[in-house]
């Protein structure tokens, strides 16, 4: 990581560290904590009053998102989720009631103060089902193949290594699993100065990608079905979006890549172990050549 990528995660670090403190220092004082100073296309409000009412008044409070990825992801009992950049918790306690107690929730933030809020937040709900995560979303700390969803909401425009960030989803995700994401995105035209001009980085604007951009990454990863709807505006030229896309099956990826597994990915293999993924896409006529490995 060069300096100013350093520089610009400790500033998102700092911001979303003194946003924790905030909230836990607000249920000191007879009204409550007071949620943080966000416009209206950010924050707790994106969600129904009934997702916020029987969840901890932290939990909401400490809501600093563009979206609902629970709802965007459609979860369903018994699944294991993923969401990066948990923050206080609210999209993790949210998708530990969809799964049910068969499924499990995990939060995954890299700011301590954050994880203690979440921590708080999942005993004060009696949530038995979550596990919040220390670590980047650059390097996720679950082993490959483990997770059947994975959510966002206004954190990976943060990141200032998005392709490890797409990278590191597609490992995690079992073969036929999902993301669904909250994000933002600018339009096309738009270039990283003009986007910088429209908010800064903690902000989630200079940071966010276009939507061709975004699209991009996600296929160069290995993703499949990728579908980019943007919602409402946050700034001119720049939206507020919902991201879906899965991680393709081991049949569907073996179909499309003539007798390759995880096609045009960091894990792509040949499915015969006595060739090498060039050999076997090259004896097959596979028009996919992207990403060949030796192996």
């Amino acid at each position: 990581m060069n300096e100013q990528s350093a520089d610009l995660r400790e500033t998102v670090r700092r911001r979303y560290a003194a946003a924790a403190v905030q909230v836990t220092e607000g249920t000191t004082t007879c009204c409550g904590p007071q949620a943080i100073e966000v416009d209206e296309n950010f924050g707790s409000t994106l969600y129904a009053a009934i997702e916020r009412d029987e969840l901890p008044a932290e939990a909401v409070a400490a809501s600093l998102g563009c979206g609902n990825p629970t709802a965007v992801a459609d979860l369903h009992e018994g699944e294991r989720v993923l969401d990066l950049g948990s923050g206080g918790g609210i999209d993790v306690l949210l998708s530990a009631r969809r799964v049910g107690p068969t499924g499990k929730a995990y939060g995954l933030d890299m700011t301590e103060e954050m994880l203690a809020l979440a921590l708080r937040n999942a005993a004060q709900s009696g949530a038995t089902n979550v596990e919040f995560l220390k670590g980047t979303i650059e390097a996720i700390p679950l082993p490959a193949h483990t997770i059947d969803v994975v959510i966002s909401n206004c954190v990976i425009n943060l990141s200032t290594d998005k392709p490890a960030v797409f990278a590191e989803t597609f490992r995690v995700l079992r073969p036929g699993g999902r993301i669904g994401i909250s994000d933002v995105l600018s339009d096309n035209d738009l270039t990283p100065h003009q986007r910088a001009e429209r908010g800064d980085y903690v902000g989630c604007i200079a940071g966010a990608l276009s939507f061709t951009e975004y699209r991009k990454g996600l296929e160069a990863a290995g993703f499949t079905d990728i579908e980019i709807t943007p919602t409402r505006p946050v700034a001119d030229g720049m939206h507020a979006a919902i991201v879906r896309a899965t991680k393709p099956d081991a049949a569907d990826a073996t179909a499309a890549c003539c007798g390759v597994d995880a096609c045009c990915t960091g894990e792509e293999r040949a499915i015969d172990p006595a060739t090498t993924v060039a050999e076997a896409k090259t004896a097959a006529g596979c028009e996919c050549q992207k990403g060949n490995q030796e192996g």
